[in-house]
């Protein structure tokens, strides 16, 4: 089954004024963190950090991080809080003799949970433990509490379309010589510890981790794409999809939803917790019983229904057969049960996908990802849901082309599938700001109009329902056109950052010289791309730019008409080629950012190569518009 999408940039909005028009902010990165070349969060170089630190003979202490209440949290671990009061801050090699970063080798086993109401978290590094090549891109290796140790840590995670290097010290917080947060069954170990607490840096406190989806952290850990499914609303083939899930790497958490706050984390009669989050390790199919294998995050508390680890139902296998299952009779936190009673008692499932070819699908494809940031602007770009005619109109469109059918030999139906993925950025993070998740969503039609056509037109896809998660995510299949998606809050007026990403499979088909790619954008052979085309032609010639220097590529070279001939687009790669050259050359470190001389905006100041581009671009754009009464 093949799909291609091409996803373009957000179409023009015209706002209520006659005769104007706003672009919705929007942007690819610029200088985007790789799994190579992370970006370094709070611009703290783990290498150079520990270094210094061997140099000096000194242990590294985070002063972006503080061993203080201020890293605890603002409320209920706030100053004021007596939860805090005799908490102190170790180093491993305070609360043991022989710290360990690993012992024996990173388990499910290692994951303890503390007085941290995170067990979404821990779920998921529970989940991560299971396949090393994706653990130790989130817990680099050679890291020890012997040789060339320094007291700092550092640890990596994917954060709305890039990877970063979070750089800890490793002093952690405890209660009378305890750990008071995650803690490994080996006391002498405290990799998990650590990581917790570069997740908690990454969101301001630990206190930010209260409370979540396993679904989160999971994406954080692999920049995947998540699905739910109700179990009432289960697809038939659910233990087929969870399956194929986990031999192709997915991570699976699930839940028992609790309709009474007061009983979160209650046990049922068999053993089961409601309101808490478990890891899916495996699952299991003969022709004898379909079972699925959890492991409760506390490390401890298990199902003792059929199945359980001292259950009748075991004698009925051989030795063999209970070797294979890994079967232990051990309180550990893990056990075996039916998959039967899998979705009987618990209410929802979470399977984030590496990559989104196991979302429901049979077959193996190569897709791939096209990722635009936006941002809803009270008063300009925040209208709300489809319930607000006047001003769903305003939210920001982003055009999606559905070139190619699928290839199916089996479903004579003509049809591209995709998958959209509208996730709200930094909501945990202003929690102590009193931000709360918005309920958001998103709508699919077939074409950009104004608003007289969304009054009259209903959408031609959506997500199943608005909802206050950090995520939305969602699987369609619509024939072969043109459309718009429509990401919004539920509530107009409602300011906050996003990221909207669509999956497919890309086809290779277009010619990527300068010459192929102007012919495939050029407006019905005129000769000429339009100014809303321009950033798809950029991106195909290779340039990665903000929302900014588009406006700026748009003033500068497009026409009256708003339209871009041959010769202004290739005098555009051109300086773009020449701007990205020389700004690699000042770029010695390869961090993104250069420091300019006096000459330059602000003297010794580090300008990261979107500024650069601005300010070179604005600079001809200013000279020329002098001039030019077609530079607008």
């Amino acid at each position: 089954m093949r799909a291609c999408v091409c996803f373009a940039c957000p179409c023009v909005t015209p706002t209520r004024g006659p005769g104007k028009q706003t672009k919705v902010p929007s942007h690819t990165h610029v200088y985007s963190g790789s799994l190579g070349k992370p970006l370094r969060f709070s611009g703290q170089d783990f290498t150079a950090l520990k270094q210094e630190c061997l140099q000096k003979k000194s242990l590294f202490e985070d002063d972006t991080f503080p061993a203080t209440v201020e890293s605890l949290g603002y409320k209920e671990l706030g100053a004021k809080s007596n939860k805090v009061k005799n908490i102190v801050w170790k180093r491993p090699k305070e609360i043991c003799e022989n710290p360990e970063f690993i012992v024996g080798g990173a388990s499910r086993t290692d994951i303890c949970q503390g007085d941290l109401g995170d067990c979404w978290l821990l779920a998921a590094i529970a989940c991560l433990t299971l396949y090393e090549k994706l653990l130790y891109r989130v817990v680099p290796q050679e890291q020890s509490f012997s040789e060339g140790y320094a007291g700092v840590f550092h640890f990596q995670f994917w954060r709305y379309g890039d990877w970063v290097d979070v750089v800890i010290d490793d002093r952690i917080p405890t209660f009378n010589n305890q750990l008071v947060f995650t803690k490994s069954a080996e006391r002498n170990e405290f990799w998990s510890a650590l990581l917790e607490k570069a997740y908690a840096k990454l969101h301001g406190s630990y206190e930010a981790l209260k409370g979540g989806n396993t679904t989160e952290a999971m994406e954080d850990f692999t920049g995947g794409v998540t699905e739910f499914y109700e179990m009432k609303e289960a697809p038939k083939e659910l233990n087929k999809i969870m399956k194929k899930a986990l031999e192709r790497g997915s991570l699976m958490g699930c839940s028992i939803d609790s309709l009474v706050p007061a009983r979160f984390e209650t046990r049922t009669t068999t053993g089961l917790v409601k309101g808490h989050a478990y890891s899916v390790t495996a699952v299991q199919e003969d022709s004898k019983v379909r079972l699925v294998r959890l492991r409760n995050p506390w490390g401890q508390v298990e199902w003792t229904g059929p199945w359980s680890d001292n259950s009748k139902e075991w004698t009925s296998l051989s030795k063999d057969e209970k070797e294979k299952l890994q079967h232990q009779n051990a309180e550990d936190g893990e056990f075996w049960m039916s998959f039967e009673d899998f979705k009987k008692n618990f209410t929802k499932i979470e399977i984030c996908n590496l990559t989104p070819d196991a979302l429901e699908d049979d077959k193996i494809h190569k897709w791939t990802v096209s990722v635009n940031e936006g941002r809803w602007v009270r008063g300009c770009s925040a209208g709300g849901c489809r319930n607000y005619p006047d001003t769903f109109w305003t939210n920001p469109q982003y055009r999606l082309r559905l070139l190619e059918e699928d290839d199916d030999p089996e479903d004579n139906e003509v049809a591209c599938s995709f998958v959209v993925s509208l996730m709200q950025k930094n909501r945990r993070k202003e929690r102590k700001m009193g931000a709360n998740l918005f309920t958001i969503g998103f709508a699919i039609y077939e074409q950009h109009m104004q608003k007289d056509f969304f009054l009259a037109n209903s959408s031609k896809a959506r997500c199943k329902s608005y909802i206050n998660l950090r995520e939305v995510t969602q699987r369609f299949r619509l024939s072969p056109g043109e459309y718009v998606i429509v990401p919004s809050t539920y509530e107009p007026h409602q300011e906050g950052e996003f990221l909207l990403r669509v999956f497919s499979e890309k086809r290779n088909t277009s010619d990527p010289s300068p010459q192929g790619i102007f012919k495939h954008y050029s407006v019905e052979q005129s000769g000429s791309i339009s100014s809303y085309e321009m950033r798809n032609a950029v991106n195909d010639a290779g340039y990665r730019l903000n929302n900014q220097l588009y406006d700026i590529i748009t003033m500068r070279y497009a026409n009256e008409s708003m339209n871009i001939d041959f010769d202004s687009f290739i005098s555009c790669l051109v300086r773009l080629e020449a701007m990205f050259r020389a700004f690699q050359a000042f770029d010695q470190d390869g961090d993104g950012s250069i420091r300019l001389s006096a000459l330059e905006v602000r003297p010794t100041s580090n300008t990261p190569l979107s500024q650069w581009l601005e300010m070179l671009f604005s600079h001809v754009w200013l000279v020329q518009s002098n001039v030019s009464s077609t530079c607008r």
